[in-house]
């Protein structure tokens, strides 16, 4: 049972990498997690990793016309929703010229129009209590130019895009909106992708002042920061956590 002053937040693409750590520093804030995933093994995982503090949602977010049942189903069940933590993504590694329009529109689908939809929902929940946090989550590849990931990289500078609009018009409605921008993060996919790839490993390592990876639990922080009172004059912010990546030479 959620107490009356306990906060509830979901976020997409829970169960693993970043939106795992992210859900793990908000349970160990007290903030009573709702992750939304699709494999359900790595659903039935983070539950057992999280505990009573976390609940599971098996769901295909690319099926748009369901969400608003979703978020009805949730606001009846908890009463409200405090925070939303829009992380879940795909990507696609494919030469620009190879790339096919069903390709292009099916990494749209999932990284920018589940995003909105979801959160055009989760607002209508959130407008009656005249507060709200939302969290986007972006990627290096808007901050500058990436090759061979053209749909991921105009998904996550439209997500951009969209955090500044949402946070111009939501925030006087008490619903701040912002971005967080992870540099490279060890995670499983990163790890394999980039030790495959030693030149491209010697690149991301060149350009990143601090000199090493970051950890999940970095982005799971600053989540954390991002929901609290301490941020509560932040809004419509994309926030690099990259180790000076985006601004290394």
């Amino acid at each position: 049972m959620i107490k009356q002053d306990q906060k509830v937040a979901i976020v997409t693409g829970g169960a693993s990498g970043i939106g795992l750590a992210i859900a793990k520093e908000y349970v160990a804030n007290n903030i009573y997690t709702i992750v939304i995933g699709r494999d359900q093994a790595k659903l039935d995982n983070a539950k057992g990793m999280l505990g009573d503090l976390c609940e599971t949602i098996s769901f295909d977010l690319g099926k748009l016309d369901e969400i608003p049942g979703l978020v009805e189903a949730i606001v009846q069940r908890h009463g409200k929703i405090d925070i939303l933590v829009n992380n879940a993504g795909i990507n696609m590694k494919k030469e620009f010229f190879e790339v096919t329009d069903e390709d292009f529109m099916s990494i749209i689908q999932t990284n920018l129009l589940s995003v909105f939809a979801l959160s055009r929902e989760v607002v209508k929940a959130m407008l009656p209590n005249k507060r709200g946090c939302i969290i986007n989550i972006s990627s290096m590849a808007a901050q500058y130019g990436i090759p061979k990931v053209i749909a991921y990289t105009a998904s996550k500078t439209a997500l951009d895009g969209m955090t500044k609009a949402m946070a111009v018009e939501l925030s006087p409605k008490g619903i701040r909106v912002n971005s967080i921008a992870p540099g490279f993060i060890a995670t499983d996919m990163s790890a394999k992708a980039l030790n495959s790839d030693p030149e491209r490993k010697n690149k991301v390592m060149s350009r990143t002042p601090m000199g090493y990876l970051g950890e999940p639990k970095d982005i799971g922080t600053t989540a954390v920061f991002l929901a609290s009172e301490g941020a509560k004059y932040i809004t419509g912010t994309i926030i690099p956590v990259d180790g000076g990546n985006s601004v290394g030479f």
